[in-house]
């Protein structure tokens, strides 16, 4: 019997699992062929002419063979029968395929190409002729790579990985790899540790606490949005109705039934945020995340929806679902940092591979979490290969992407001497702002009208000005002045509003140096801040939630797209606790009716009405009408929009009725009140111009203003 020439030191690197190139001597090779199979007791072969050749053990966990005839890798010339001490496996043997990336992928994913991601991500596919599981990981530092699962008792000895070595990727393909198995990355790093790891370009995780990936079946959904896929470019422009109801999916309905899953909230969230008139829901982060109490804001599986609400396909049905109700999805994206989790991205490979090394860059002290080492193109391949997969794969229609400003600035939240400048000296994070800019880029050269939206809490300059212009080229920009300034007015005594009645207008100051959204969000609350109801500092609940919906009415009058977190549209009085639902038994009592009525009308008239949302962005769809009454803490102002009627909104904070209080008309003749804030019924009232100028109009009305109260107003054209 001929002897293996393979030498000691490589049979024991092999049996160890720590060979860093297993597939130089796996497999057949040079009339040899070896198994590595740890608890076997019987290895044999299958020739294609069909001949059986027993393998023989020469070391623990290998078995060899002379096979002069097996010069070939083809993957179809033999099979594999293992016996384990429990079943008899035929299979065919991972060694005897050959590479699968292509030089040019490899290149192309070293030069932050996300196409490349793309390419490289876990699917089952088919490969020299055979199907299987076809995985990549990128570990440039690791000694070697394993991948364990479900199909090989997670024995990190039963199927090292072939190593790429310029591009720094491990790749396998696992014959006969079936949907629904988990697995993991064993990586040995250069200190010798091993360390198990969920893959990061996986479509689909197992339920936290576990922590796996799962072998996804990489089903297409048959999509039948193709209608909502067309319009939505026009849907989603600066000129059009944006109005979004934001939502914590495991949280919106009774999360403790069960019917917080995709399906079932597809049943339900797509009708009721379309009854509503919203135009959108945004998600609060679904990508994969280990601790629930995170909300979703410290993300692993970038590419995988969370678990919690069920399989990948269920997210694709509920996407659909939501178009076919008008309804578009925006989903909240964290491109600016992950947790250290033992499973996920820290220290990959035994080095700082996705975060930085230096924690005065790599950790963020608000969050106890790493920071994306954005200067390295394959970490910038990864995260936009993954804003790409959402819109692509799940045709979610726009990114809100969180925590910009955490991005841009290297000293954000830091003290002096707890953060590196950048390569000039300066504060700005040049990584962040050359990768925003290839997100918006990248988006928008879809062609598909998807958005991009940018959660970013400074003054940093064009957010939303192209990128050929230095901006950062988002569409849209939520307003965190406008909602900080606002808030705090509403926080107040009326009694003491008259001094701080700038907090109501400074925000048209720079309402058009941006495209903006208005936003309520959940951040506003929680951990102690209140409800949206119970910020009103108005009296007593009846109190409240009139101030409530005057202020929502306000709100939505004032330039600026609309996001309201759930909850808020029916004046809910306890703050937001993602193990709770929405309490929505406080639509059995007439005041929270009220409100949700009132939100209700305020998006039929937003979308309805020209004036209240051509202008968004436009400094001429706003007009001043009443900026300096602080003694009665009176607000008017005009929206307009050409070739369509006007609208007046006149607002009064404090609880004093103002009778016959004069505001200034830009039209004479008869208007219309579109929306009494106040009133449960539909508004009756004509009230007529008196011919008297007032605030640098020709005329003016003269109306009866109640307490707490914000009238929306129309020239009244039925006259004619």
């Amino acid at each position: 019997m001929s002897r293996d020439p393979l030498s000691a030191a490589e049979r024991e690197a092999l049996i160890h699992g720590v060979h860093g190139d297993p597939f130089a001597l796996l497999g057949p090779h040079d009339g040899w062929l070896r198994v590595l199979a740890p608890g076997a007791s019987r290895v044999s072969a299958h020739l294609a002419d069909g001949s059986l050749i027993d393998l023989q053990p020469c070391a623990a966990t290998l078995f060899s063979a002379a096979v002069p005839g097996l010069q070939g890798r083809g993957p179809l010339a033999y099979r594999l029968r293992i016996h384990w001490s429990d079943r008899i496996e035929d299979i065919n043997d991972p060694y005897a395929f050959g590479p699968l990336a292509d030089e040019a992928t490899l290149a192309a994913h070293a030069q932050g190409d996300w196409r490349a991601v793309q390419a490289l991500a876990p699917a089952l596919t088919e490969h020299e002729g055979v199907p299987g599981l076809r995985c990549a990981v990128w570990a440039p530092n690791a000694r070697c790579v394993a991948l364990v699962g479900d199909f090989n008792g997670w024995d990190v000895r039963r199927h090292p990985m072939r190593l790429r070595h310029r591009a720094g990727i491990w790749e396998f393909f696992l014959p006969d790899a079936r949907p629904g198995q988990r697995y993991k990355f064993a990586l040995l790093g250069q200190d010798g540790q091993w360390r198990w790891k969920a893959d990061p370009w996986a479509r689909r995780a197992e339920l936290p606490p576990a922590t796996a990936s799962v072998i996804d079946d990489g089903g297409v959904h048959a999509w039948t949005d193709a209608g909502w896929m067309a319009r939505r470019a026009a849907g989603q422009a600066p000129q059009a109705p944006i109005s979004i109801y934001e939502v914590h999916a495991c949280s919106w309905h009774d999360p403790e039934s069960g019917d917080c899953l995709w399906d079932q909230l597809a049943d339900r969230l797509p009708a009721y945020a379309g009854a509503m008139g919203f135009t959108h829901v945004e998600l609060m982060p679904i990508m994969e995340y280990p601790f629930g109490g995170s909300w979703g804001y410290q993300p692993l599986g970038m590419f995988a929806p969370t678990a919690r609400l069920g399989p990948p396909e269920a997210f694709a049905r509920f996407v659909d679902r939501c178009h076919a109700a008008g309804v578009g999805v925006l989903l909240d994206w964290v491109p600016a940092h992950f947790p250290d989790d033992p499973h996920g991205l820290a220290r990959f490979d035994g080095t700082a591979l996705y975060e930085y090394a230096d924690p005065r860059e790599g950790y963020h002290p608000d969050w106890h979490s790493c920071v994306y080492n954005l200067g390295r193109n394959e970490v910038r391949a990864m995260l936009l290969a993954s804003a790409q997969h959402w819109l692509e794969h799940y045709h979610v229609d726009g990114l809100r992407v969180d925590a910009v400003a955490s991005m841009l600035y290297r000293d954000y939240s830091r003290a002096p001497g707890q953060w590196l400048p950048n390569r000039h000296g300066g504060r700005e994070n040049l990584e962040s702002i050359d990768f925003l800019r290839a997100l918006t880029d990248s988006v928008r050269a879809r062609g598909d009208g998807a958005i991009t939206i940018a959660e970013e809490s400074t003054a940093w300059p064009g957010v939303t000005a192209a990128t050929a212009s230095s901006g950062l080229g988002f569409d849209y920009k939520w307003n965190m002045g406008w909602m900080h300034d606002t808030l705090r007015y509403q926080q107040r005594d009326p009694i003491h509003r008259r001094h701080h009645h700038a907090d109501m207008t400074f925000g048209l100051v720079y309402a058009f140096s941006e495209r903006f959204i208005l936003p309520l969000s959940h951040d506003e609350v929680v951990h102690g801040k209140g409800a949206l109801a119970a910020k009103m500092a108005a009296g007593d609940a009846p109190a409240r939630l009139a101030a409530l919906r005057a202020y929502l009415a306000f709100m939505w009058a004032h330039p600026g797209k609309k996001l309201l977190f759930m909850g808020g549209e029916i004046g809910q009085w306890r703050e937001w606790d993602h193990d709770r639902s929405v309490d929505w038994a406080l639509l059995d009592e007439p005041g929270h009716r009220g409100v949700q009525r009132t939100v209700r009308a305020l998006n039929q008239l937003y979308a309805s009405l020209p004036a209240l949302h051509a202008g968004d962005a436009d400094p001429a769809g706003f007009a001043w009408v009443i900026l300096d009454d602080t003694d009665n803490s009176v607000l008017a102002f005009e929206r307009h929009a050409a070739g369509h009627a006007p609208v007046l909104a006149v607002c009064n904070f404090t609880p004093v009725r103002r009778e016959d209080y004069r505001v200034g008309a830009c039209r004479g003749g008869a208007w219309r009140v579109l929306l009494d804030s106040g009133a449960d019924e539909a508004p009756a009232a004509r009230p007529r111009t008196t011919g008297q100028p007032a605030h640098g109009r020709a005329d003016s009305l003269v109306l009866a203003l109640p307490g707490m109260t914000t009238l929306l107003l129309t020239p009244d054209h039925r006259e004619s």
